[in-house]
């Protein structure tokens, strides 16, 4: 059930810190994985260590904020492959003008145009990706979306602002996009997403560590002591979930957000 021999996955911002781990677990699990991320060069460059450990991998260059790249993006992966089976949707981010900071940057500081950097990035990005991957799938009468959502969608963090926001619609798109493909095209078509817990990425390392001495930050602590297994995330930690959600071991789920925590999302912090 969790094997994807020949399984066709494109997976958007897919030369991240853990979408590079998460697609060495796809290919070891028999799955062809499509590389998509405006860093070309970095897309190109993990494509080609797949490649060299013996799998089947392709990058290409896609701005998930121009639906005409994304159709190129979706050309290319058809030309490689023949096909398309899995979405996910895993471009994303934050900046830092776009949260809040004691003493330097409150929340009536914010400019505008951060917000919508974060949130289209985040959110509209996930809905044209989907458009026209959808769209393939829909005409095929099957496929898996699989989004990525945050633990700041289930509890809300302090400072991410529209980084917060953006993953909370997230949720409901999941949600709505279930039930729409399953309705309207084929019930065949599933929708998910994680929402991976804190994991030591470059988008967060500063916040959570001290850049100088490595030490935990406060924020970095009370995240641990509000996480049961008292541990950060490991990339590997997601592979398992992501395995599940877009493999035949899961073909009776849909429009569900997973947590992949530790337990963060469970502790009430008594």
């Amino acid at each position: 059930m969790f094997d994807l021999t020949g399984k066709v996955v494109a997976i958007t911002g897919g030369a991240g810190v853990l979408y590079t781990t998460i697609s060495k677990g796809l290919v070891a699990a028999g799955a062809k994985v499509a590389i998509l991320d405006l860093n070309e060069e970095g897309a190109n460059a993990l494509a080609e260590e797949l490649k060299e450990a013996g799998g089947e991998a392709v990058g290409v260059a896609c701005n998930v904020l121009d639906r005409e790249s994304i159709e190129d993006a979706a050309d290319e992966v058809i030309k490689a492959f023949g096909k398309v089976d899995v979405l996910i949707n895993g471009a994303g981010g934050n900046r830092a003008d776009a949260t809040t900071t004691p003493g330097e940057r409150s929340f009536f500081d914010i400019p505008p145009e951060a917000l919508n950097w974060v949130f289209n990035l985040n959110f509209l990005g996930t809905v044209l990706a989907s458009q026209v991957f959808g769209e393939i799938m829909a005409e095929q009468g099957e496929g898996v979306i699989l989004n990525t959502s945050s633990m700041t969608a289930i509890r809300p963090l302090t400072r991410v602002v529209a980084y917060g926001a953006a993953k909370m619609a997230i949720n409901n798109l999941t949600q709505w996009l279930a039930v729409h493909f399953a309705q309207e095209y084929s019930p065949n078509i599933r929708v998910n997403a994680i929402a991976p817990g804190f994991f030591l990425t470059e988008q967060n390392r500063y916040l959570l560590t001290d850049r100088e001495t490595g030490a935990m930050t406060p924020r970095g602590q009370q995240i641990i002591d509000h996480t049961p297994m008292a541990r950060y995330g490991a990339p590997e930690d997601l592979v398992g979930t992501v395995i599940w959600l877009i493999s035949d071991a899961s073909r009776f789920v849909t429009g569900v957000v997973v947590p992949i925590d530790g337990g963060f999302s469970a502790y009430s912090g008594v």
